[in-house]
């Protein structure tokens, strides 16, 4: 699953993929979800089921809280004491829940969502352990939204790492068999480079800069990014996976393997991407108005 919902910029090293927010009336992680008549609930509502299924709606939800609270941050850094009340606006219809629900399904490759496929993902998330799995996943992903639950996180999950427990080489395992680390490292430079594109596009500099220069910027950031991206997975693992036995986390891991476990994972990361570029995209471009002077 993609890490972050911000990116991983030298200075938005809170929350990436990544690769990861909400209208004001949206920014309560735990408010009820409802979700927008989108591309899915019209062309495969059984699609949207299995995402319903495995809480990816309120983990957007979730993202589009991590965004919201993440504008400050490039305010600070760019251009500071600027934005006034314009910019936590831009900022929240970016990240609102609907648009990111929308550009997500939008960027789903449903030719691979197959029936067979589909109907083995709703049999896993409706049993028992898939619920749990769920559940497990929103809930770790709500809980990293409090102060101080992250760091405590990351450093259970150096601890459980020193000591060689089972939990941890299971979660290495899982990571493995999802590549989760890989992915979520070139989403966010994927990420990375769109942003500054949007800046670019947006006027942000007094002279054009060649997209080689981007590149060489965004790939000079790809060891820290990859240390970041791999304790925060390791210690977002640790909360969304505590309620389950080392068996139930091997029963979730043969369950990756399969053939339709590759497929889900493939098929998120795929959309995940593109949504991020496009939300990156978005704020790069609404930044460099600010930079520029142009919003008050």
């Amino acid at each position: 699953m993609p890490s972050r919902s911000i990116l991983a910029l030298p200075f938005l090293l809170a929350p990436l993929a990544v690769l990861p927010l909400a209208a004001p009336a949206q920014t309560n992680a735990e408010a009820q979800l409802v979700l927008p008549e989108t591309r899915l609930s019209e062309e495969a509502p059984e699609v949207r089921a299995v995402f319903e299924a495995m809480g990816l709606y309120d983990i957007l939800s979730v993202m589009s809280v991590e965004g919201l609270e993440g504008a400050p941050d490039i305010e600070a850094d760019m251009f500071p004491g600027q934005g006034g009340s314009a910019w936590p606006a831009v900022v929240a219809g970016i990240y609102a829940t609907d648009r990111m629900i929308a550009q997500f399904e939008a960027a789903i490759p449903l030719e691979r969502m197959t029936p067979e496929i589909v109907a083995e993902l709703q049999a896993f998330y409706d049993s028992d352990l898939g619920q749990r799995v769920a559940a497990g996943e929103v809930a770790g992903r709500q809980a990293l939204l409090e102060p101080g639950v992250e760091e405590a996180a990351r450093e259970l999950a150096r601890q459980q790492a020193a000591e060689g427990t089972e939990r941890i080489a299971l979660l290495t395992e899982f990571s493995a068999v999802n590549d989760f680390v890989e992915r979520n490292v070139t989403g966010a430079l994927n990420s990375n480079f769109a942003f500054y594109r949007g800046l670019g596009d947006g006027g942000a500099f007094e002279t054009e800069i060649p997209e080689e220069l981007m590149l060489a910027e965004v790939w000079g950031q790809e060891a820290e990014i990859r240390t970041e991206t791999t304790e925060w997975l390791f210690g977002y693992q640790i909360l969304a996976y505590e309620d389950l036995t080392d068996a139930e986390m091997a029963r979730y891991i043969e369950m990756s393997e399969s053939e339709a476990g590759q497929v889900l994972n493939a098929v998120l990361f795929q959309a995940f991407d593109v949504l991020f570029e496009e939300v990156s995209y978005d704020l790069g471009k609404a930044a460099a108005s600010f930079i520029a002077g142009e919003e008050t």
